[in-house]
């Protein structure tokens, strides 16, 4: 009895906490979790969860993944619960269920898509038993808190529930092996053009057979440890694909993905980097397992897009003004993005600004994930100036001067609000701004900042 009130208790108290902060117009996704779990430490034991749960994690895509898994969901009809603008540790979890239960505990949903935390994979799954878990990618994140991937595979493996389907990367050798007991699929992009066989970027946590530590060798291999890897000495290789993206036209933004059982169709690509075809193989195997047909997610996801958070594009005056969202502390992040926008057509200027929280400037890991991740990128040609900014600007400075970047492309400034002023806004090219996952708002304004300094220099 005792128990049940400390149950009822947590979560009206949790409920009042998310209306005020409502009322506040505050963004209630965490602090009425925070409440819950005080008040009553198995919240997540005893609220009710919706009867189809899928989960998702990962390294990195698991906030597109999840979003894009939730809009189709809803497109063909489904009431669906979502953490999608909130917290994916256990507090955010628990404001998310009871948010979406009756007064009595109750859950008023039969449908929920989760965005869960790798770290916090034994703080959640042995209260949630997902019909699907799907694990985006495992690379190295955070240095002082995640460490390395393998470390994060085992948070993650002791921790989700046997009964639990995964969806899992074919491609990556870490993730694809997690919980072997569990029944599982596999998805994959097969060969493109753009594939190489050696690894060209400073990070390549997957370089011997995690059986018999013999030699992998690459049939082919997209970045870092991602592709297909097979041992010289023993029979470990990448599992066969159940679900297989093949002929990526990014021209048509266009992806053909096939599954086992014969079954094929035509999706469109949101954005033609790496990471987004992934996430769309991703997100087609996901609902396809959950009983959606091709035809059906394919249909939906025509009428969807990647939230403008992470990517976005607009013509300021003479220039095209790119937002690109790079995990700040996280390497792999920083590396693709950097890939990607450094191959975008014609020249290019850029604003780093990943770093931007005052408070940042006491972590001793901020420049750490520097020294892993790829600056070199920015060194090709058609990058004609850099802007480094914000706390770590001058650890921005010298990482680029040791990639090669010559000086006389380089500015820094401490204040983002000054660096728009340092650029050139030459006609037709693009001016990149790069950005980390804190101060939104800053970096909005940022954006304004560029867009009014680009339509003045046109105005010229």
């Amino acid at each position: 009895m005792m128990r049940k009130l400390r149950f009822l208790l947590a979560l009206w108290l949790g409920k009042c906490a998310r209306l005020a902060l409502r009322v506040l117009k505050r963004n209630a996704t965490y602090f009425p979790g925070v409440v819950a779990l005080k008040i009553c430490p198995d919240f997540l034991g005893q609220v009710g969860k919706p009867e189809n749960i899928i989960a998702v994690t990962g390294t990195n895509g698991k906030t597109t993944v999840s979003n894009l898994i939730a809009d189709v969901l809803t497109d063909r009809g489904h009431k669906v619960l979502s953490n999608r603008l909130g917290s994916n540790v256990a507090a955010g979890i628990a404001t998310t269920l009871l948010s979406g239960s009756s007064l009595s505990g109750k859950a008023r949903y039969k449908t929920a898509v989760l965005e869960i935390d790798e770290r916090s994979s034994k703080r959640i799954y042995p209260y949630l038993k997902p019909k699907l878990l799907v694990i985006t990618n495992l690379f190295r994140d955070s240095i002082m808190r995640n460490a390395h991937p393998e470390y994060i595979a085992s948070f993650i493996e002791q921790a989700v529930p046997r009964e639990t389907k995964l969806v899992l990367n074919a491609d990556d050798l870490i993730s694809s092996r997690i919980a072997p007991e569990n029944e599982r699929v596999y998805f994959a992009v097969d060969r493109m053009d753009t594939d190489v066989v050696e690894c060209v970027n400073l990070i390549n946590d997957l370089q011997i057979c995690p059986i018999c530590s013999g030699e992998l060798v690459y049939d082919y291999r997209r970045y870092h440890h991602i592709g297909r890897a097979r041992c010289r000495d023993c029979d470990f290789k990448s599992p066969e694909p159940d679900y297989l993206g093949t002929d990526v036209d990014t021209a048509a933004m266009t992806m053909t993905v096939t599954d086992k059982q014969g079954g094929r169709a035509v999706y469109p690509l949101l954005s033609d980097s790496v990471f987004n075809i992934y996430n769309v193989v991703t997100v087609a195997a996901a609902l396809h397992e959950f009983g959606l047909s091709h035809e059906e997610i394919a249909g939906s996801l025509r009428r969807t897009k990647i939230v403008e958070t992470r990517y976005n594009a607009r013509q300021a005056g003479n220039v095209r003004v790119v937002m690109q969202m790079s995990k700040d502390k996280n390497a792999l992040a920083g590396s693709r993005a950097f890939d990607y926008i450094s191959q975008l057509p014609g020249e290019k200027e850029i604003i780093l600004m990943m770093n931007c929280m005052e408070d940042q400037k006491k972590w001793s890991e901020n420049t750490t994930w520097l020294y892993d991740c790829d600056f070199e990128f920015l060194a090709r040609e058609g990058i004609t100036r850099i802007v480094c900014t914000g706390p770590r600007a001058k650890d921005y400075y010298l990482r680029l001067l040791i990639a090669g970047v010559p000086e006389e492309k380089l500015r820094c400034t401490m204040s983002e609000l000054d660096a728009p002023d340092l650029l050139a806004y030459n006609p037709g090219e693009s001016v990149c701004l790069f950005y980390g996952t804190d101060a939104l708002d800053l970096v909005y304004k940022v954006q304004a900042k560029i867009i009014r300094c680009a339509e003045e220099a046109a105005a010229k």
